[in-house]
């Protein structure tokens, strides 16, 4: 069971966010996988069953992790709150460079009014 490294990224993402949902004997073998690094072979003499078990249990966890995603959406709204942490981190510094030019004032002022839209939205 080879995923890419972005899917794998993501289903530890998930993991994260809703692994306690998941049994607990799901939660393990995700764990061992997907945190661990561990292979099928070695998830399968760790939890004591077939290689052919632990790809089961690892797909039906996925599908489960996918669906509290869909129905919850915490993973999505940490992206957009990382997201307009970077926004607000960039206007920040725009605005200290603005500070420090000559008749900056109006500058200013516009950087400081999107920097308000991006923390109203969000915050």
């Amino acid at each position: 069971m080879s995923a890419s490294p972005e899917k794998n990224c993501e289903i530890g993402m998930l993991l994260d966010l809703y692994g306690a949902l998941l049994t607990e004997r799901q939660r393990d073998i995700c764990e061992f996988y997907y945190d661990d690094d561990l292979s099928l072979a070695e998830v399968a003499e760790e939890c004591g069953i077939s290689r052919q078990g632990v790809r089961d249990a690892l797909i039906k966890s996925e599908a489960q992790l996918f669906r509290y995603e869909e129905a919850l959406g915490l993973s999505a709204k940490m992206r957009e709150k990382e997201a307009a942490a970077e926004k607000t981190m960039r206007l920040l510094s725009r605005l200290e460079k603005s500070a420090n030019t000559p008749g900056a004032q109006e500058e200013l002022h516009r950087e400081l009014e999107e920097l308000k839209r991006v923390l109203t939205g969000y915050f």
